[in-house]
């Protein structure tokens, strides 16, 4: 097999992994508070300092378009899971940030979908994980712009 093909043969590999692991998980989700793209939001807020971020920042971390963040965020607005403000350093920009609410829901939520993460990982062994992830990042790295 030439490397090409066994490229394009790891990738579709990766790829239909990912999209049964995610099938599943989004099947177990628990959306009563939040659906799975809202928590992906409060994900990513939770891990920045001070629980805030640009919403452009934002973006970036997101497979959705800017358009249907900023939608997304006016509904997390408008129950109480999240703040807009005005970047200090830039009037032209605007902050998210996550509420006591929203970090409360992204807890709570949080919880219940890392057990169906950890049940659907467990088919991997500690060793098995760590290497996987270590792949990920290096691919993640890779795809980066310079």
């Amino acid at each position: 097999m030439n490397d090409r093909a066994d490229a394009v043969d790891a990738w579709e590999s990766l790829y239909r992994a990912q999209v049964s692991v995610l099938r599943a998980l989004l099947a177990e989700f628990p959306d009563d508070e939040v659906n799975f793209t809202e928590y992906d939001v409060l994900f990513n807020l939770y891990r920045q300092p001070g629980r805030a971020l640009r919403i452009r920042d934002l973006n970036r971390h997101l497979l959705l378009t800017q358009p249907s963040v900023s939608r997304l965020l006016d509904r997390l607005v408008a129950r109480g899971i999240v703040v807009k403000r005005r970047d200090p350093a830039d009037a032209r920009g605007t902050i998210v940030a996550l509420t006591e609410h929203g970090v409360e829901v992204f807890r709570r939520v949080g919880a219940q979908h890392a057990r169906a993460i950890a049940v659907r990982m467990s088919v991997l062994d500690p060793d098995e994980r760590r290497t996987l992830r270590a792949l990920t990042e290096k691919l993640r790295a890779g795809a980066s712009p310079s």
